[in-house]
């Protein structure tokens, strides 16, 4: 009996022995592919001992798609800057070309004040990525602030083709000036025919630019209705949008009421931030809000004086910001000879906010040379007859003329 339970001890402890080592070379084995995987990820030595952060340990394709989605949904480029000087990892998947494609408009939208030429490369970094809006506001940029005529057109094209509207609308509006070049370089039909195709998806400026070309027979013949009827879309979209936002993102308190009195809808109290387009249809909505290319030329010639060059001037529009390329580009209003539009929208625009207000006539205006530059009529830019505006009312002297 003695033997039997000695030789079932020796077993015991053979068997005993035999799984420590084996567990040990198992456990030995574990350290060792962490220690690899952490040197291949170039992380600290105490990760390599064994202790390798969880985030390490995520797939580089787990988190370009997480990366992606931020770069999508962010409001500003400071939010993006923030995540890129967390760590290297980071810093070296967000500029991956997956990433920056999905850039939102708001964390493209750098100020002017901010510019530098490390803006400028992010910016032509996302446009190279395949990214419409950094091609758009990059092109902006480069035609109107930078004079690089050129290379901006080039990448304002790059957005069209991938049918983004804003830039479409953007050419179309250097086809009717001719921006860039004489007034000979001028190409009425395919500023109509880009108007159109932005129209076409929706572009709110591009359907009141369409409308007023069709109501006034400008680069397209002349039909009135018709034109009638892209304005009367224009105000549906533009209140449609509206409507859309979230009632705690509004400014006003209540911007549409209703008068039993009068039986229409009126406003009771505006905002000195409203935009009443719709006031035809008894309707006062809150201004659009600009597009960050947009912003940024308003804030860069603001800081230069507000003028572009000896003799050139801005859009009056206050949410449009281009300006001329040449002397007398823009169209100015025949009646006060005060202010100059790149188009009939920022017309419309303008004058339901501000110029219908402000708008005096006189007899005769100069130009900055002091030389009578042209009469006060009834003519608009396009040499037809009184410009009108939506809801079948007439602007009250509203009326452009050729600089």
């Amino acid at each position: 009996m003695r033997r039997r339970a000695r030789i079932c001890s020796l077993k015991v402890d053979m068997y005993s022995e035999s799984t420590t080592a084996k567990r040990g070379r198992d456990f030995s084995r574990e350290v060792k592919n962490n220690s690899n995987s952490c040197k291949r990820r170039k992380v600290s030595p105490e990760a390599a001992a064994g202790k390798c952060d969880l985030f390490d340990a995520l797939p580089d394709d787990l988190v370009l798609c997480i990366l992606s989605k931020f770069s999508s949904t962010t409001t500003c480029p400071a939010d993006f800057a923030s995540l890129l000087i967390t760590c290297k990892r980071l810093n070296s998947l967000g500029l991956h070309s997956m990433v920056l494609s999905k850039a939102s408009t708001k964390m493209l939208g750098v100020s002017a004040k901010n510019w530098s030429e490390s803006a400028h490369r992010f910016l032509k970094q996302c446009a190279d990525s395949g990214n419409v809006e950094a091609s758009y506001t990059l092109g902006m940029i480069r035609f109107y602030c930078l004079q690089n005529r050129g290379s901006g057109a080039s990448l304002m094209a790059k957005a069209a083709i991938n049918s983004h509207s804003p830039a479409l609308y953007s050419l179309a509006v250097i086809q009717f000036n001719g921006s860039g070049g004489s007034k000979n370089d001028k190409d009425l039909r395919a500023g109509v025919a880009l108007c159109a195709r932005a129209a076409f998806l929706g572009h709110i400026d591009a359907l009141r630019e369409l409308g007023h070309c069709l109501q006034d027979g400008y680069g397209v013949r002349q039909n009135i209705a018709e034109g009638r009827r892209f304005l009367v879309q224009a105000n549906a979209r533009e209140l449609a949008a509206v409507l859309s936002i979230p009632p705690t993102a509004l400014t006003t308190r209540s911007w549409l009421t209703w008068n039993p009195l009068t039986n229409h809808r009126h406003v009771t109290g505006t905002s000195p931030a409203a935009c009443p387009l719709l006031s035809d249809f008894g309707c006062n909505v809150p201004a659009p809000e600009a597009h960050p290319a947009s912003r940024f030329m308003t804030e860069w010639f603001a800081a230069r004086s507000g003028e572009p060059g000896p003799g050139l001037r801005l859009c009056s529009h206050v949410g449009c910001g281009r300006p001329e390329t040449r002397k007398h580009e823009f169209r100015r209003c025949s009646v006060c000879g005060a202010v100059n539009y790149c188009s009939r929208a920022c017309q419309a625009m303008d004058w339901k906010m501000r110029h219908k207000a402000e708008c005096a006539p006189v007899e005769r205006w100069l130009d900055e040379n002091g030389e009578h530059e042209a009469d006060g009529g009834h003519g608009n830019g396009n040499g037809n007859a009184n410009v009108e505006m939506e809801g079948n009312v007439d602007y009250e002297g509203n009326a452009m003329d050729e600089s």
